[in-house]
């Protein structure tokens, strides 16, 4: 069974970090992509960043050039870290296994204050 759990969020200011981590079970890990999604307050599902097994990268546009996407295989662990955060990042973010949202997380809320 697949299970994903995220961490980490909270609130932070603007222009300041954050970093999220997804703990994965239940499937092959380091075969598999990996992808974060984020829906802000009255939006849609948003793909923020995804990671190749291996560690190619995918970035949105919104967060281009300010967030970072990770992973640990040894450890089954994703990660994400925030820099230069704003307030239109406010959002729950979710980790799911692949490119799509079927499985995913419960998700962890980021809240950035002004």
């Amino acid at each position: 069974e697949v299970r994903l759990v995220e961490s980490g969020g909270g609130l932070v200011q603007a222009g300041g970090s954050l970093r999220l981590s997804c703990a994965a079970s239940g499937f092959t890990f380091g075969a598999t992509y990996m992808t974060w999604f984020r829906q802000r307050p009255g939006k849609g599902l948003e793909k923020v960043a995804n990671i190749s097994p291996s560690g190619n990268t995918f970035y949105g546009e919104d967060v281009k050039g300010r967030f970072a996407v990770s992973r640990d295989n040894t450890k089954s662990m994703m990660y994400l870290n925030l820099n230069s955060v704003k307030t239109q990042d406010t959002a729950m973010y979710y980790c799911a296994e692949g490119t799509g949202f079927t499985d995913r997380g419960p998700g962890t809320q980021v809240t950035v204050t002004p």
